[in-house]
Parts: structure tokens; sequence; C-alpha cells
């Protein structure tokens, strides 16, 4: 047996005497006739690529631990409220008259309070574990930007090309402004550039780090993708031409008849737009998040119903299945943060048409 085969099989073994070893009491929950309840999947996936009120890092034994957030709401009973989300004991208690809603409520997960017997939301304004994720990742994003910037403001014409890092960041900004942005929006490149880079980086980055360990989902969110289609919905109609308009409403080039019905087409087109961004990027993401979680959650449900040898087997067949999804999850981070910006210069391109006159 050669030195590679060795160290394979050696490999093998320590992952299926792992898989053998782990404790059934950790991956199971009694029930009262003694009998173990699988582990929930599906609200073990959603407790994950979920917002909340604190920022849940790991679990060591028995205990959680996780980073309290500022909780900052606003009832119009008991006026404005301040304080730490420590103070619900991760939803066991309640504060001040408000609590985190159980998963029985229409509220599930978020802070509520009781008004008549009746559970009421305030107006939340917290600082919950996505508002944190985007606060550091636009922090982390201009730091590095404005770091590449530095670097070529220092720089003189004897320097040397940019490499590593920075000589990434260059040939990323020089393919999305050469072979995306100039392509779909010719006359106005220099305009619109800033903020289709800065979407393209924005999202690329909190992709990015959406693969971390312990880190927010945020363009996993659905409030994250809408409010980032948003931007794109308004530049577009606000800076649109008036042939633009004229086009929608009324395109000379279409017989009569046909026109109203293409007015009416074209209408919805306008919101269909920023639609299939939000969606796009968020259920491509989310999908991407929740595949990796339910691959590697066979570990924990074969240590049930098979254990030993064959949590082993299966221990090895999830960890090389996630580790070939979390390379794939690079590619795909890559991929949506380039699409979402070809389709932004796409339909803002489109709204800078001109009549063309002989």
């Amino acid at each position: 047996m050669n030195k590679n085969n060795k160290v394979w099989t050696l490999l093998v073994s320590l992952l299926l005497a792992v898989g053998s070893l782990l404790p059934r009491p950790a991956l199971a929950q009694e029930h009262s006739e003694g009998e173990a309840k699988p582990l929930d999947v599906t609200a073990m996936i959603f407790e994950h690529v979920g917002d909340s009120y604190y920022w849940h890092i790991t679990d060591w034994g028995e205990t959680s631990i996780a980073l309290p957030l500022p909780v900052m709401v606003y009832s119009k009973t008991s006026g404005f409220h301040c304080f730490m989300s420590s103070k619900f004991h991760h939803g066991h208690a309640e504060y001040e008259g408000l609590k985190i809603a159980g998963e029985e409520s229409e509220y599930a997960g978020k802070i509520v309070e009781m008004v008549g017997g009746t559970e009421v939301r305030p107006f939340d304004f917290s600082i919950t574990k996505n508002v944190a994720g985007l606060i550091i990742a636009s922090i982390l994003l201009c730091w590095i930007i404005l770091g590449c910037a530095r670097w070529y403001k220092n720089r003189d014409a004897s320097s040397p090309a940019p490499t590593g890092f920075i000589g990434a960041i260059e040939m990323l900004v020089s393919f999305v402004y050469n072979d995306v942005i100039k392509p779909n929006i010719p006359k106005h490149t220099d305009r619109y550039a800033p903020y289709l880079l800065t979407a393209f980086f924005f999202i690329f980055f909190c992709n990015l780090a959406g693969l971390i360990p312990g880190s927010a989902n945020l363009t996993g969110n659905i409030a994250v993708t809408l409010c980032l289609a948003l931007f794109t919905f308004f530049i577009v109609n606000i800076f649109g031409t008036k042939a633009y308009w004229q086009e929608i409403f009324w395109n000379a080039e279409l017989p009569g008849w046909l026109r109203p019905i293409m007015a009416v087409i074209e209408f919805i087109g306008i919101f269909t737009k920023p639609f299939s961004l939000t969606i796009r990027l968020f259920a491509n993401i989310l999908a991407g998040h929740a595949a990796l979680l339910g691959v590697l959650s066979v570990i924990f449900l074969t240590a049930i119903s098979m254990p030993g040898i064959g949590n082993g087997a299966m221990s090895v067949v999830s960890i090389l299945l996630g580790i070939f999804l979390d390379c794939l999850e690079l590619l795909v981070a890559f991929i949506q943060a380039f699409v979402f910006t070809m389709l932004s210069s796409i339909y803002i391109g489109l709204s800078q048409v001109e009549h063309h006159h002989e």
C-alpha cells in the first residue's frame, strides 16, 4: 500500500470512528415513552438562515454562546423601550411587558406585547442579527475599497502593476466596468458605474460572508434583496428618458390597435423587473444555504437511525458532499452578484433610449 492510500485509509477510519462515537442524547430529544425524537431539520435550517434578536455563535455542551443585540421598540401604550436582548433570556422571559412570540404565534420570532389579551407588534427599530451584519459588511467593504483607492492615489507612473489582493480587486472592477456596464450603458457609463460597481461588490461580499459559519444570512433575506432591487427600480424610472416612457405608453412603431395592449404589458413590466431581481438573488442564496445545512444534518439523523459504523459511513458522504456544495456556493456567490449587476445595467440601459433622427 503506497503512502497516499495509507493517508486516505487513515482519514476514512477517523471519520468512521468519530461518527460512531457521536453521543445520541445530544442529537435527539426523548419522548415520555422513552423513544428518540429525530432532529427537526426544517426548524434547524430556518433558525440558521433566519433573523433574530441575538447573534448565535455556537453551542458548547448545554451552554449557548450568543451575543445580545440592542432592542429598540416603540409601543403606543408603554412608550419607547431600549435594552439588550439578553433580557429575554433567548425568548423564555418577558421584560417591560414585551416578549418574543413563540412558534404558535402569527408573529413567531418577533417582539410583541399583550394588549387586552391580544398580541400586538410595536414599532420595531431593533438592531437584529441581519442589521448588525449589514453594518459590519458595509464598514468592512468601505475599508477594503478605500484602502485600494488609497494605494492607487499614492502610486506614480513608475510604480509596478498591482498584485495580490489589490490586483484581484482591479481585475473585478475592470471586468464589471468594461464587460458588463459599458456594453449596456454606452453613453452614460461613468454616470451609473459607481452604483453598479457598489451593488456588485456589496452583493459579492455579503454572499461570501454568508458562507462563514455563524455569520448572518444577508442576501438570503428577502428584505435585503428587495431594498437592492428598489435602488435599481428608482434609478431606472426616475432617470429614464422621455423616449423610454413614450415607448412604454404609446409606441409609435406599433399598429394603433396594439398600442393599448402593449402599454398595459409594458406598465406591468416596470414592476416585474425589480421583482425578478429580488426573488432571483434571495431564492438562490437561501436555497444554497438550506441545501448545505440539509446535507450536513444527515450526520445527526443517521446517528439515531443508523448508530455505529453506519453513521460513520454516512458522515463521510455528508462531509464530502458538504465540501462540494461549499465550493459550489463560492461560485454561486460570484454568479449572483454578476447576474444582479448585469440585469440592473440592462434595465438602466433600456431606460436611456433616445429617438433616432435621420
